[in-house]
């Protein structure tokens, strides 16, 4: 093969200044009644990474105090099976210190059975996320790592990762990234959103010249530079080219961009993209089947918070909830904001911020990073889950009533409307860390996914459920005329009688990747009545009487209608 060359990213940032002086102290708000009866059931979350033999630690700016921006956001992880053995593998990204030493990337191997085995991926300096994508269409899933100064690109030689590219950005701090195929041309491209800018050197010099709570902090990306998100053609032939000008992905205004997603949120299957912003508007590109997108947050109300408010977004997730064919998205924000902020599509491009109604506002104050939603007990409906941490380490040793590590959260789906169970899902829920990244995938073959969470500076979490479950149906699909990786397909699956929906993820969360492979609970059901896949190609494959609890894999035309 040809040498894959790459026109890459130039990030210029911006900076806001997050939680300097007096807090507002955002009051909760009560979660709406809940039909007598409702009971949360059974979850019981614990922590399996040590038994596992995953037990890397995380290498991510200072451990007890941090002088600049660029030590806080921390990185992402990666769920992808890379030497195609139908096990789920994972990649925990690492990143640097400002006294110039750095921590290679992590790669663990599932060998089944709960056990992984670890090797080091090259991937110096200031790593920060992942997200997979197969973008040669060999059979084989490359990885994409973003960093400040310039992002790297793994090739999958099979089963080996290589480094293919190296892009120089000086200054950029390169975020979330996610693989798409925006012009449907059976090749995956690269969208990657970009935080803010500036000089090493200044990092390197910076001192605490800000305070929170009466503490002495770094500054937050207010007096930065703006970020500039970055859109990538696939040529073909390993070839990359920069189009993120004509295609319309470089806006006007501060936008402090985090996680990226991308899923069809318009239902004309075209890809469309958000990015979760912090402390400025999000951005929302529609994407115009021509090459091209327009930035549609604002009209389509995905921009702020319910009232008008700009917010510190961080992580994102997009599912469809409530099952009425549409998918939603849920943001993670900063202290002193709702944890979440939920954004129901009503169709045509039009969102509401449904985060009171749906009873997510009842946590203000914590600082909310990864986050997925999926099935815990398996009952057919959309769980969510978020990781927490703090950005100021000094907090540990203040006596402020603001903790540098926090629980996570588990939103128990009641039917449209979340029951916050943390404390009732055992003590992987209730332990406190410094968390940022977050994925899920079943990692041990037994239908339900697990939660991988990257912790600040200490060995990783996964999360595992071990309470009684429904049953289940994990369906992978494998694109033909469309990108192999099957990212932006669409999954209905009809089981006693509902209709559920999932999408393929080119990257979700707060600078991860979640598994492919896309899990359905079941109920009591132990037949699906049908699945129906739409792919990005247009194609559709149907098939009828299904039996559950079993994975399931769909080549795209093997079933057309």
């Amino acid at each position: 093969m040809a040498p894959l060359i790459l026109i890459f990213f130039l990030t210029l940032p911006m900076s806001a200044q997050r939680g300097m002086g007096s807090s507002s102290k955002a009051v909760p708000r009560a979660a709406p009644k809940m039909p007598a009866g409702i009971r949360v059931p059974a979850i019981d979350l614990r922590d399996v990474a040590p038994a596992w033999g995953v037990t890397s630690p995380n290498y991510y700016g200072g451990e007890t105090s941090k002088r600049h921006i660029l030590e806080m956001s921390g990185n992402g992880v990666a769920l992808f099976d890379f030497d195609n053995d139908n096990k789920l593998d994972i990649l925990f990204v690492n990143g640097a210190r400002l006294d110039g030493t750095s921590r290679l990337s992590m790669l663990y191997r599932n060998l089944g059975g709960g056990k992984f085995t670890s090797a080091p991926l090259p991937t110096s300096g200031w790593a920060q996320g992942a997200c997979v994508g197969d973008f040669d269409n060999d059979g084989f899933t490359d990885l994409l790592i973003t960093r400040y100064g310039g992002n790297l690109l793994f090739r999958n030689e099979g089963g080996r990762l290589r480094a293919t590219a190296f892009l120089a950005t000086p200054g950029a701090f390169h975020t979330g990234c996610t693989f798409l195929d925006y012009d449907r041309d059976g090749r995956l491209d690269l969208f990657v959103s970009s935080y803010v800018a500036f000089p090493m050197s200044a990092a390197i010099a910076a001192k605490a010249t800000c305070t929170w709570l009466g503490i002495n902090v770094f500054c937050g990306p207010r007096g930065f530079a703006t970020g500039v998100n970055h859109l990538f053609h696939n040529d073909g032939g390993g070839r990359f080219s920069d189009v993120s000008q004509r295609a319309g992905i470089r806006v006007e205004g501060l936008h402090y961009g985090f996680a990226a997603i991308t899923a069809d949120f318009d239902d004309d299957n075209w890809p469309d993209i958000f990015v979760a912003c912090d402390s400025t508007p999000s951005l929302l590109y529609r994407n115009n089947h021509d090459g091209t997108f327009a930035e549609v947050a604002v009209p389509s109300g995905t921009a702020y918070g319910e009232n008008g408010e700009e917010q510190g977004g961080m992580g994102a997730a997009a599912a469809d909830f409530d099952r009425d064919g549409r998918i939603d998205i849920a943001r993670t924000n900063f202290i002193d904001e709702t944890a979440t902020t939920l954004y129901r599509n009503f169709g045509e491009m039009f969102f509401a911020d449904q985060t009171v109604a749906t009873g997510l506002a009842v946590n203000t104050r914590l600082v909310a990073w990864g986050t997925e939603f999926l099935d815990l007990d398996q009952d057919g409906r959309l769980d969510l889950v978020a990781a927490n941490g703090h950005i100021y380490p000094e907090l540990a040793r203040a006596k402020t009533g603001d903790p540098y590590p926090m629980p996570r959260l588990v939103y128990w789906n009641a039917g449209g409307v979340f029951l916050d169970a943390t404390k009732q899902s055992g003590p992987g829920a209730t332990e406190a860390r410094a968390s940022r990244g977050l994925a899920t995938g079943d990692l041990d073959g037994d239908g339900s996914p697990e939660i991988v969470i990257v912790n600040m500076n200490g060995p990783p979490t996964i999360l595992k459920n071990h309470a009684p479950k429904g049953n289940w149906l994990l369906v992978k699909l494998v694109g033909t005329a469309s990108n192999r990786s099957a990212i932006g397909a669409k999954v209905f699956v009809t089981a006693g009688g509902e209709r559920q929906l999932s999408v393929v993820p080119g990257g979700s969360s707060y600078l991860s990747q979640p598994d492919f492979r896309r899990h359905f609970g079941l109920g009591g059901s132990r037949r699906v009545e049908s699945i129906e896949v739409i792919w990005p190609s247009g194609k559709r494959d149907t098939l009828e009487n299904v039996e559950a609890n079993r994975e399931i894999e769909i080549r795209e035309g093997s079933t057309s209608r």
